[in-house]
């Protein structure tokens, strides 16, 4: 089992490339839900600097629906500035999913409104709107890898 990272319709191929390499060094898994704002293939890769793309583990989907079916069962976490509970409160098991929305709206209320009790935040000022995406990602993951003593990790 891993953990999961879920970008559900991301715009920017920075922020996405970011996450990648998160993933190639932690042994996270990536799902990318379609439709993307940027395209994945070899050249915008490696224009982008992603040499590692070949070490991250990625799945494409068509829908967040079809992660939610594909792997029935699992824990979905989603971060969003509109959750209650801070993502530090909840105890993370192996293959737990972290669910992200785009750069500019973030996850949509249909998502939000279909899992209220998954829902988490990051503490912060009221001085901005929400943090980069791939520095949540990042600091969400790492907690969970935290709690989980770093597996596979030296």
């Amino acid at each position: 089992m891993a953990l999961h990272i879920v970008l559900v319709e991301p715009e920017i191929p920075a922020n996405t490339g970011n996450i990648a390499r998160t993933c190639a060094a932690t042994g996270i898994h990536l799902h990318l839900v379609r439709p993307l704002g940027f395209r994945t293939d070899d050249a915008t890769l490696k224009r982008a600097g992603l040499d590692y793309w070949y070490a991250v583990h990625i799945e494409y989907h068509d829908s967040f629906a079809e992660v939610e079916e594909m792997y029935k069962g699992s824990r979905f976490f989603f971060a969003t500035t509109k959750g209650d509970k801070r993502y530090s409160d909840y105890q993370y098991q192996d293959g737990d999913f972290f669910v992200f929305g785009k750069e500019t709206k973030g996850l949509s209320p249909e998502i939000l409104e279909a899992h209220p009790d998954s829902l988490i935040r990051m503490p912060m000022t009221d001085k901005v709107r929400s943090l980069n995406l791939s520095n949540s990602a990042a600091i969400i993951v790492y907690e969970a890898l935290r709690q989980l003593d770093f597996p596979g990790m030296k």
